[in-house]
Formats: structure tokens, sequence, C-alpha cells
């Protein structure tokens, strides 16, 4: 049970927006920062929410292999600093500070405890659980309730404040079982592969490829991945997540038959001379965007999968029902519509986007 509000007290003490993101005043640390900053809560590994530059990192523990693949010097490469003035960002001579925490786990920055629990977004999403003075702020990060094998299930966690995304936050939006999206996934792949052709499957790179492969059936065929999807496959293989075989592409002499063969890449292979190899191909692209008539005409693939790792609109109100917030900050997507609706349900709702944000839609 909440306890009653401190005299003066305002959310904006544990929750502000910024143009550097969401920003905790009373633990000097921001959440999921789209500039460098000392300290950043990072809600999961995807760029547009982790971004390098930043002098420490707090997040949850399964997605500890993830983090340290592409915020280190070495994943870095030859980036500039990004030092904000007032903002002291890593230089690339350093690798940041990184700090892991289970999920449930209780940190306290600046007399607020926070704790990650499962977004089930990908594997490591966490949402971002804030209590300070005896109310409870909850950041959700990107997030879905639908079931994923390759990482924990979302968890509803109680708040006074709720802050969701909404990417897909219209009524058009319900996503099927995975079981059913998987099962025409592999009678795409068969059927394919009958006809002696190669299935290109494009995906991202990190999270919705590798919840692709862990719903493949082997036995169709040899599974192929391009090199941003291979990088993401060990990273998860060292986590502990089982994946069928697969193997990089690259690593295949030239002439090598690609007939009945499964290649999981990225979108923006698409259309470029890195296809021709393949021969014989029918193409597809898994997004929660193909469920939007001409999402896959202007894709140009020949097929399209309704698979998206993010909140559809009935789990996005259970979502916020279940969190019991009196007051809801929508962000990312149809912040508008999703606020006017809860307004009309009786909960204060307002929409926080700006030019803050900002949105990988491969991802999605």
């Amino acid at each position: 049970m909440n306890l009653p509000m401190p005299v003066n007290f305002r959310m904006s003490e544990i929750l502000q927006t910024t143009p550097r993101g969401l920003y905790c005043p009373a633990g000097g640390f921001y959440i999921d920062p789209t500039q460098s900053v000392d300290r950043a809560v990072i809600t999961h590994g995807h760029s547009d929410h982790a971004r390098w530059g930043c002098r420490h990192y707090l997040a949850a523990r399964p997605g500890e292999t993830i983090l340290r693949m592409r915020l280190t010097k070495e994943a870095a490469g030859s980036r500039a600093d990004t030092t904000e003035a007032g903002h002291t960002a890593t230089s690339l001579s350093d690798d940041p500070e990184f700090e892991f925490l289970d999920y449930g786990e209780t940190r306290t920055v600046g007399g607020v405890k926070i704790s990650l629990h499962p977004a089930g977004h990908m594997l490591g999403s966490a949402q971002v659980r804030l209590e300070y003075r005896g109310r409870v702020a909850v950041v959700s990060g990107d997030y879905k309730l639908q079931s994923d094998s390759t990482c924990q299930h979302f968890e509803s966690v109680s708040c006074d404040l709720f802050v969701t995304e909404s990417t897909f936050g219209l009524p058009i939006y319900r996503w099927n079982e995975d079981h059913e999206i998987f099962a025409e996934i592999n009678a795409w792949w068969r059927q394919s592969s009958e006809a002696g052709k190669c299935c290109l499957l494009y995906a991202y790179a990190v999270g919705k490829s590798q919840r692709l492969l862990a719903g493949l059936d082997p036995t169709i065929g040899p599974i192929y991945t391009h090199g941003a999807v291979e990088k993401g496959v060990q990273a998860y293989r060292t986590a502990g997540v089982e994946l069928p075989e697969t193997t990089y592409v690259g690593d295949q002499p030239k002439g090598h038959d690609w007939a009945g063969a499964m290649v999981i890449a990225v979108p923006s292979a698409h259309g470029t001379p890195w296809m021709r190899k393949f021969g014989n191909v029918s193409t597809a692209m898994a997004s929660g965007w193909m469920a939007i008539r001409g999402a896959r005409r202007r894709r140009a693939v020949d097929r399209g999968f309704v698979l998206s790792d993010h909140v559809d609109w009935p789990g996005l109100m259970s979502a916020v029902k279940q969190s019991r917030a009196k007051e809801v900050w929508v962000t990312h997507g149809s912040t508008a519509v999703v606020a006017r609706y809860l307004n009309e349900q009786g909960i204060d709702a307002r929409p926080i986007d700006g030019h803050w944000q900002h949105r990988v839609e491969e991802d999605d």
C-alpha cells in the first residue's frame, strides 16, 4: 500500500523530461539518455536506448553480454567523444564502468531505491522502478506481454507513475500467439525449400533475430546468419540462451549451394549486392509493421510476418491497468491517442514525446 504523500512532494523529484532523456534529479542519473552523461540506467541493449559514451551504466544482469558487446571501447571503434557541457563522458582510451543487478535486486542512489524488473522485450530488457519518499515511478522501456523463450516474461510492477511506450498504441495492433506466427514462417520456409529456393528473413540483429531463431524448425534445412546477426547470436549463447545451430554466411566458399537454406539477415541488407550470392530467393520481413497494408509492399519483400517485440493495444491497456498507476506518461509512437484514451478512462495521462525521443524502427 502506498504511503501518504509527503507535504510539498512532487513526482518531478523522482522523474523529469530533459533534452538528454528521462532524468531522476534526486538520484542524479538518467534513464536511457540520448547523450553521454555520467550515470545512466539502461533498460535494454538496443542502440536507441543504450548509447556509447557514458561514464557509468547500470542495467539488468541478463543483458550483460549484449551491453558489453555494444558499449566497450572496442565496440565504440573510432566514434568521437560526445561529451556535453557539464557531463564527462568516457574517452575512447577507457571502458565505461558497468554495474549489473539481478531482477528485483535493489540499489540506492541519492536516496532513490532503484530496482529492475523483466520487460519481456529482449534478453536483459528491464523496467526501471524508482522509489523515493514513499512514491514509486516505473519506466517501462520497450516491453511486450507475449511469450518469448529467449528472455524473461514481463512482470507487472505497481506504481504511482507509469511511463509506457506506445510504439503500436492503436487498436488495430493485436498480436497473434507466437506458435501461430512460427507455424507460418516454417511453412513458408518448407514450401520455399521444396521449390529449391533460399529464404532470406529480415529482422533486427539483436533481439528479434534470436527470437526468430528459437522458433525455427531446424529439420527443414540449414540456418545461416548475417554477420551482424551472428554477433547477437553469440551474445545470447554466452548468456545461456539455447538456439538452433547457425553458421555465419561469410564462412561459406564462393559457389556454395544455398537452396533450401534459411538466412537471417538485417533489413538493410535487402536489395544490396550481398543478396546475389544466394541465387533464387524468397524474402520476408518479421515486424509489427507488417500488420499495416502496404508495409510489405514498401519493403519490397515477398512475405510479411506480424511479429513484434513491442506491446500491442490490448497488452498496453492491460499493463497500465495492472500497474495501478494514477498518472501515466506515454512515449514513443501513438502517444496522443493513448493519452487521450486513458484520460477518458479516468487516468491522468499525458504524452511526453519531444526532441529527445528516438526510435530505431528495425527493432519493432
